[in-house]
């Protein structure tokens, strides 16, 4: 007979509590991690950076997923590419630093040549008979949204990228992400399993009592609240969010700038969601005193005052898309309990530090909320790795995007595995 015991995974997954935290192996266990990498890394777009880290013709930016080197390129004919950053001679690594500037890809073992489209054009000493258009890099899948790129691993990837792209496409072509640089990227070891992270993201229930920095731009109101648990003061704050949020999205879309809702985190296999949501203050940027951190604004807008664009992407993104400058993050998980958390600022590109922007006023509000986050994210870690945790429940009034990260990860798991 055919044996159709489940395994300890498929249990963990027809086990799980909708409206509650994951069982402790999904943070803690090896074996989930490695089924995670393959299955939740390897066959998803996954979000690795934007079009501005390959500016130009034989820029080259490594991203590491795993096991997985990859190498992005951009060619003489100023397309984007990806390979598989392996020499097709004995498997050495090609590319060595996280960002450079080629002629051709050459491996410093052998040196075997590739040009930038992955093809091999020199090879010494293999004889007659060896045939170099068989040798070739091993190209993987890439795409731009918009100046947003990603990749995925899987022969075959998932097919509703293009959808994404066409409903996403909208919302960020305005901040025009090609013609911006990156003015500073840091990197953050995360203490916990990338879900962690991710799900810490996902609300904003933490923000009021831990992030005094974001909370000065950034309302909490519009990641949910129970208006009935709210003294006067808060619900006088949220009506007055209510209202700034309603009034801006109808003067946003007047100008040709989308900014309703759109959410399909949990019911898509390439999940996202958006919403241009209205800044506290001057309502210019995610800054300390909520003007715009740079001069010069992006693509063609005249006024920094357009709120922030969010957007986030399963399974490992997160961007905040405002007048004057974009910040980007991405997670790469690094083993069961430790994430890459990898945060970038984008300014136009032919803004000027110390003249059109300060480097420490640009980056101050999220440098200070990531290191929060990754507190935080560390000492959830340490929980459920207590013989005492047990899952517990989301709010419904300000986890849901949570539950939805949950619904995706733990719907897409099972799709690959079989209940």
């Amino acid at each position: 007979m055919l044996d159709v015991t489940p395994t300890p995974l498929q249990r963990l997954l027809r086990e799980r509590r909708p409206g509650y935290t994951l069982a402790a192996p999904f943070y803690l266990s090896p074996d989930v991690f490695e089924a995670d990498m393959e299955i939740i890394f390897g066959q998803h777009w996954i979000y690795v950076g934007v079009e501005p880290d390959v500016p130009e013709a034989g820029d080259v930016m490594v991203v590491e997923i795993g096991k997985t080197s990859v190498a992005i390129v951009r060619d003489d004919d100023d397309g984007i590419r990806a390979f598989h950053n392996v020499c097709r001679h004995r498997g050495a690594r090609l590319v060595h630093e996280e960002k450079s500037t080629v002629g051709n890809l050459v491996c410093r073992y052998h040196s075997w040549t590739y040009d930038l489209t992955g093809k091999l054009i020199h090879a010494e000493h293999m004889g007659p008979d060896f045939k170099k258009a068989c040798h070739g890099l091993k190209p993987v899948h890439v795409r731009s949204l918009a100046g947003l790129l990603f990749i995925c691993l899987a022969d075959e990837p998932p097919a509703d990228f293009d959808e994404m792209a066409e409903r996403l496409g909208p919302y960020i072509e305005p901040h025009n992400v090609r013609e911006t640089k990156v003015a500073f990227q840091k990197d953050i070891i995360e203490p916990g399993n990338w879900k962690l992270t991710m799900e810490n993201n996902r609300e904003c229930y933490h923000c009021g009592a831990n992030h005094p920095e974001l909370t000065v731009p950034l309302f909490a109101y519009g990641f949910g609240f129970a208006p009935e648990e709210m003294d006067e003061h808060d619900r006088a704050q949220a009506e007055r969010y209510g209202c700034l949020l309603k009034t801006r999205h109808g003067e946003w879309e007047a100008e040709g700038l989308p900014s309703k809702e759109i959410d399909e985190l949990d019911t898509m296999i390439t999940g996202f969601r958006t919403e241009r949501l209205p800044l506290d203050g001057e309502g210019e940027s995610h800054t300390l005193d909520t003007r715009a951190a740079c001069k010069k604004l992006l693509g063609n807008f005249t006024s920094a005052k357009l709120g922030g664009l969010s957007v986030w992407t399963q399974p490992n993104s997160w961007h905040h898309f405002l007048g004057d400058h974009i910040v980007t993050f991405s997670v790469l998980p690094l083993d069961a309990e430790r994430s890459l958390l990898r945060t970038k600022w984008l300014v136009h590109k032919d803004a000027v530090e110390g003249v059109d922007y300060d480097l420490a006023n640009l980056t101050g509000v999220w440098e200070a909320t990531n290191d929060q986050d990754s507190e935080l994210v560390g000492i959830c870690q340490q929980g459920v790795a207590s013989p005492a945790y047990e899952p517990g429940p989301y709010s419904p009034h300000t986890e849901m995007l949570v539950e939805k990260f949950c619904n995706w990860y733990v719907g897409r798991m099972a799709a690959h595995l079989g209940r």
